[in-house]
């Protein structure tokens, strides 16, 4: 199979919220600079769904749609293969997105005024779904340890123990790329099951584990874990399927799934898109080969900016991520506030993800989507020199 990321593509008026709206997100001039900032990839999706949704449009009926053996099949084989995880199709229930699922989840096991407990710093729309549906959001910061992200389980008992009764948990971790150990996931579902709290386990990264590094879902925990647990998953970070809005969560506890397949109902959401299902469906069964090929040349972007930063840009710490391809890089030695960092930044053209917006954890801090062409990355590398080298 012969791959190439390398082509550039240009999404520019193609209402990329990512290229086309810098300026009514952020208000910035978005000519010529360069987005590293929402979490998309600059690839096109894989061949084998491209040509499955081209011989789809093609067929023209666009009716009400609904899935088939064959979604639920493509499902359960992808993870058996990818990650040795057995699901049963019982457990899957189809969401038109993940954020979605994980609010109505918000909405079903809690009430107004009862906190959720996230990681931080971590992924900002759990914090807005959170705060939208009336609940408080309780932080249980990570332990960064030179750049080595820990859980703090002393704390989050804590937590626990002042009634929050669900967790949000983002797994492998958004900002800071960490894949956690079968142990570190044991040890956080033991604490839940102690203190009655739903885990909600957001995997949708789990597929862009990096070459040397192992990803393992909570689905994998022992059936007497699992009465509490929910895990989301999708195809979209993985095959670059984003705006296709589809997702999946696994239940195991029946009533509960029961429970969640009744609030979809009641909110309409019945009806499944034929593309959607079509992409996620082809992209699972025939996809795996580009998978392997997308984390290769993914990897060698994180190379690439690895290497730039120790050459170039010493006062900048640079972990490498275990999943994912979003760099969180350090800035706070170079001695300046968020808001000076953002401006020099973007006046050298470059639009980043500041730290600051996952939480006060990770002021001083900046991400970068690296999900690009190599040649679109080392323009970034130049740009960030301009902004950061003085």
């Amino acid at each position: 199979m012969t791959v190439t990321f390398d082509h550039v593509h240009d999404r520019r008026s193609t209402g990329s919220l990512k290229w086309d709206f810098m300026t009514e997100k952020l208000g910035l001039d978005s000519e010529e600079r360069l987005p590293m900032w929402v979490s998309d990839y600059d690839f096109q999706a894989p061949p084998a769904v491209l040509e499955a949704l081209s011989q789809r449009i093609e067929h023209g009926i666009f009716g009400y749609a609904e899935r088939n053996n064959e979604y639920y099949q493509a499902i359960i084989n992808w993870y058996q293969q990818q990650h040795g995880i057995n699901i049963d199709q019982r457990w899957i229930t189809t969401v038109h997105g993940v954020l979605p699922g994980l609010s109505m989840l918000i909405q079903m096991l809690t009430k107004p005024g009862e906190q959720v407990v996230m990681q931080t710093p971590g992924y900002g729309s759990f914090r807005k779904i959170t705060e939208l549906n009336d609940r408080e959001i309780v932080a249980n910061p990570l332990v960064n340890d030179n750049g080595d992200y820990r859980m703090d389980l002393n704390h989050l008992e804590q937590c626990f123990a002042q009634g929050c009764k669900v967790m949000i948990f983002c797994n492998p971790h958004n900002p800071v790329g960490k894949a956690w150990s079968q142990s570190e996931i044991f040890a956080l579902a033991e604490l839940c099951e102690r203190y009655q709290v739903w885990l909600l386990s957001d995997e949708i990264w789990g597929d862009l584990a990096m070459p040397g590094h192992q990803y393992y879902s909570a689905l994998s925990l022992p059936e007497h874990l699992q009465q509490r647990l929910i895990v989301a998953t999708a195809a979209s970070k993985t095959f670059g399927l984003s705006s296709l809005r589809i997702s999946n969560f696994m239940i195991p506890n029946s009533d509960v799934k029961a429970q969640f397949v009744r609030r979809l109902d009641a909110h309409g959401m019945d009806v499944y898109n034929s593309l959607a299902m079509c992409a996620a469906t082809t992209a699972y069964q025939s996809s795996g080969d580009w998978l392997k090929a997308l984390k290769l040349y993914l990897q060698g972007n994180i190379d690439t900016l690895s290497t730039f930063i120790e050459q170039e840009l010493p006062a900048l710490q640079f972990q490498q991520p275990q999943a994912g391809y979003l760099a969180w890089v350090d800035c706070r030695q170079l001695g300046i506030d968020d808001s000076v960092l953002e401006k020099r930044l973007v006046d050298a053209g470059i639009v980043p993800s500041m730290g600051i917006a996952f939480g006060t954890e990770g002021a001083g801090f900046i991400r970068l989507n690296l999900g690009c062409p190599r040649d679109t990355l080392l323009e970034a590398c130049k740009r960030l020199k301009v902004a950061l080298a003085k």
